[in-house]
């Protein structure tokens, strides 16, 4: 069941081809880490309750929930691929819930929410529609900013739903419920992780997840396999990196004959099947495929590719494709300025 409240905030860890070895230098990561083939950047993620009909209504943790999202730049949506999960969050026998209705209730329980955010400003945003076009725009962006919702969102979610912000009085509550759905997959892009694909049952939802949302990057995914190889790695049984295909065990005397079957299971019905366990597909996916974002790696000495402390390629940044040299100087700039309040 359901068990999470309050949003559990953490960091994960995207991987970035080296740029140290192909410059026969040695980096000096100021956050992460690199082994030489990946820089791994750290990225913020955060863990909410799990949404539940009606949230939009104020059910389960309702608003709250959907509030805890607007920050994000993207989303990873977590189903039950084995369809062993209710839509409360219960448990049930694998097979009996398809998850496609989780990401339909998904899009759903947004597109509401934000359509509620629209209802309760109309009357401010109708009187700036009777100047021009563009005091719409303004207007939809005062309202919506709070959502990290940009112009360009907006734009093109007009676009996408087949509207015009000139006939916005004109809008109906149906084309309001269209706007505000287009504007939630364009300003808060999702990936599907489908987990438990290491269950029986999962293999049959995954084909239909894949072929029915076809819009979306399903990816699938064994969260307890990527569990157990994490433990085993960590412990020095084994050799593996989040994201790798294969694993290689190291201390096979330390292992009993359960442990090497279950780390066999891993690499015959998940490794070799799905090429990993997903987790860190999941991230990457999401960050460098869907939303679009690019590694920057900035120094303040070219010639030698390093900090004023002669720290080599200390930084890599990922940004939006688009970001100008002058919105990645304020980037560098703040996060100094925050390493050095943590200091």
């Amino acid at each position: 069941p359901f068990t999470t409240i309050n949003p559990n905030e953490g960091v994960a860890y995207v991987r970035v081809k080296s740029l140290c070895s192909s410059l026969g230098v040695r980096c000096s990561p100021r956050f992460g880490s690199c082994d030489g083939t990946y820089r791994f950047v750290p990225v913020s993620l955060l863990d909410v309750a799990g949404l539940v009909p009606g949230a939009h209504a104020g059910r389960g943790l309702g608003n709250k929930f959907l509030d805890d999202l607007r920050k994000a730049n993207g989303n990873i949506l977590v189903v039950d691929c084995s369809g062993a999960t209710d839509p409360e969050g219960n448990p049930a026998k694998p097979g009996t819930y398809n998850p496609i209705e989780d990401v339909l209730m998904v899009e759903r329980e947004f597109a509401h929410w934000v359509k509620g955010i629209l209802d309760r400003n109309w009357r401010k945003i109708r009187s700036e529609a009777l100047k021009s076009s563009s005091s719409v725009l303004k207007a939809l962006l005062s309202v919506l900013s709070g959502l990290s919702i940009s112009a360009q969102h907006i734009v093109s979610a007009t676009a996408a739903a087949g509207l015009s912000l000139g006939d916005i009085m004109n809008w109906s509550n149906e084309k309001k419920l269209e706007f505000s759905f287009h504007l939630f997959k364009i300003a808060k892009p999702m990936v599907i992780a489908a987990n438990k694909v290491d269950v029986q049952e999962a293999e049959k939802f995954l084909l239909e997840l894949k072929r029915s949302l076809s819009d979306y990057v399903v990816v699938p995914v064994s969260s307890e396999a990527e569990l157990i190889l994490k433990k085993a790695a960590k412990a020095g049984l084994i050799s593996y990196r989040p994201g790798d295909s294969d694993f290689k065990v190291t201390n096979p005397d330390k292992l009993s004959r359960q442990q090497l079957k279950v780390l066999d299971l891993i690499r015959d019905k998940i490794l070799r099947k799905y090429g990993s366990t997903g987790v860190q597909n999941c991230l990457e996916e999401l960050i460098f495929n869907v939303m679009k974002y690019i590694a920057v790696f900035p120094v303040e000495d070219e010639n030698k590719l390093s900090d004023h402390k002669g720290n080599i390629l200390p930084d890599v940044f990922i940004v939006p494709q688009m970001t100008t040299p002058k919105e990645l100087a304020y980037t560098v700039s703040y996060t100094h300025l925050r390493a050095h309040e943590t200091e």
